[in-house]
């Protein structure tokens, strides 16, 4: 008995090492032809969804390719749309799996093909010219390993069979529940599902489990699979969480309805089998099942793939989305704009202090690039428009001139940020400017503008005084500049782009300059000064 335990489990080590071993060299082989699939063919959910399939079939790993799709959901390269089909079609490529076992590891003296094809890949990966010969040396070792590690798992469970008097191995009182937990468990414990799915067929091809219970098993395998997933997006963006728990919900209303459904779905296999003549050999059986629930779950929830993304998109909320949200923003209040000004006040506070943080990481944050302030600035833009677009449709009739004033302050304030917002990635590239060598000399005159700016940008109130320091700095900085380039210290395109940003960075605070005249309705008096309503 612990001699068959011990043959069972370096079975299945050796499976999960050609399992690795496989979907490594096949997507070290492919390599950037299955990152272009990934990134090009999923312009629709459906598109996303054959890519999946396609994928899934030739890697033989969904968890590789959804942890993919989830890198490439992180860098903004997919939607939450695509993503999604590119998971359905996923769930059903890794059915592939089972039919490899079914047809090839329990239909043909599997020695007799995987010793000679194990010295082929291995001959390959030693003496291939390139890597991608190496990788696929490396994918047909891991091939014959996988049916040879099938191999043993089916004698080794054949073993287990007789010393169990062919009674199976759970008694038979305990429901499929039991069963489908079985399949969960092994999948999450290997981080495999065609490792869950050797052992189930092998299992019911030794007459360990009974085709109902073997189904009931692999429907928990592919509940399991999601656990790759949700491991994957442990500190992750918002939007990778929402495709896991897309994920989740597949493969969830998926088992749910295999389960429910189940003796229609083994009578239909067996219709099915009958019908393509594949025999009527378990893990054919269950192979069939494995494909049929999964095309049955993709052609339920593809056609609602876009409700599920904008559902999804309600949930998991990450601090840049939240920040553009309005909080106060009340639509019941857009008929009494005496009342809507203390919400409109709120969302301003936000908006200076969601810029005001853009601008000091822009002047603080180390090795900060342009592209890592996108999201920031989006929601502050986001933010800026919400509150506009609500101001305008207050009701005017009958408003006080008081208010009209208040709303007007807001308004032109929202446009002073707006163009600080567009500004900052000047300021963010004049500030990585002083790392470079030509620039040596304007260091000292760029770090007293950038320390003034600073200074400016986190005041609470402006002061004309201020002000005049920042500008008197920016035209130091300007006039050391020119010289460079007039004496051919700096080259004259590059003198150019800086001479364009510092000209972008001077704009950026006069705009939010004006910006911090702005106060709360309640702390303004009545009447707005004309220079806070001058645009400028």
């Amino acid at each position: 008995m612990i001699t068959t335990l011990f043959q069972i489990l370096g079975s299945l080590a050796l499976f999960l090492l050609a399992m690795g071993m496989m979907t490594d060299g096949l997507k070290n082989s492919a390599g950037h032809q299955l990152r272009h699939i990934l990134g090009l063919w999923t312009k629709t959910p459906l598109k996303g969804f054959g890519t999946g399939v396609l994928i899934t079939g030739v890697v033989q790993s969904s968890s590789a390719v959804t942890v993919a799709t989830i890198g490439f959901v992180n860098a903004g390269l997919l939607n939450l749309g695509q993503s999604l089909g590119v998971v359905f079609g996923a769930n059903v490529g890794t059915t592939m799996t089972g039919w490899l076992v079914s047809l090839v590891g329990f239909g043909i003296k599997i020695e007799a093909f995987a010793m000679p094809l194990l010295a082929a890949g291995v001959t390959l990966k030693l003496l291939g010219p390139g890597h991608r010969s190496k990788s696929l040396g490396e994918a047909l070792a891991g091939f014959a390993l996988f049916f040879l590690a099938l191999s043993l798992l089916k004698d080794s469970l054949g073993v287990l069979t007789d010393e169990f008097n062919g009674e199976g191995i759970v008694g038979q009182g305990h429901g499929l529940p039991l069963y489908v937990l079985f399949g969960l468990l092994a999948t999450m414990l290997t981080q495999s599902s065609s490792a869950a799915l050797a052992i189930i067929l092998s299992a019911a091809a030794s007459n360990l489990l009974t085709l109902d219970n073997a189904a009931a098993a692999v429907i928990g395998a592919n509940l399991g699979t999601t656990s790759t997933a949700a491991l994957a997006v442990l500190g992750a963006t918002a939007n990778a969480r929402r495709l896991a728990l897309g994920h989740v919900i597949f493969n969830l209303v998926t088992g749910l309805i295999a389960l429910t459904i189940l003796p229609v779905m083994l009578w239909l296999v067996a219709v099915l089998a009958n019908w393509f003549e594949l025999g009527a050999h378990p893990a054919i059986s269950l192979a069939l099942f494995h494909t049929l629930f999964n095309v049955l779950g993709a052609m339920i929830m593809l056609p609602f793939a876009p409700q599920i993304a904008y559902l999804l998109s309600r949930m998991f909320r990450g601090q840049e989305e939240d920040s553009a949200e309005p909080r106060y923003l009340d639509k019941t209040l857009v008929k009494t704009p005496e009342l809507a000004i203390a919400a409109v006040d709120q969302e301003m506070k936000r908006l200076i202090d969601l810029t005001r943080g853009l601008l000091r990481g822009c002047i603080d944050r180390e090795a900060l690039k342009v592209d890592q302030i996108q999201l920031k600035s989006e929601a502050a833009l986001s933010l800026n428009t919400a509150i506009t677009d609500y101001i305008s449709k207050l009701r005017s009739e009958r408003m006080q001139a008081s208010t009209v004033e208040a709303l007007a302050r807001s308004f032109v304030t929202c446009r002073y940020l707006t163009e600080a917002i567009h500004s900052a990635p000047a300021l963010l590239r004049l500030r990585n400017a002083g790392v470079f060598p030509e620039r040596a000399t304007l260091k000292q005159e760029l770090t007293d503008y950038l320390t003034k700016l600073r200074q400016l940008i986190s005041a609470d109130v402006a002061t004309p005084e201020r002000f005049a320091e920042v500008e008197h700095a920016y035209h130091r900085l300007k006039s050391s500049m020119l010289k460079l380039v007039i004496q051919q210290a700096l080259p004259i395109e590059n003198g150019e782009r800086s001479l364009d940003d510092l000209s972008a960075v001077r704009r950026l605070s006069d705009q939010w300059y004006k910006a911090l005249n702005w106060s709360p309705t309640t702390e303004s008096s009545a009447s707005a000064t004309p220079a806070v309503l001058a645009e400028g």
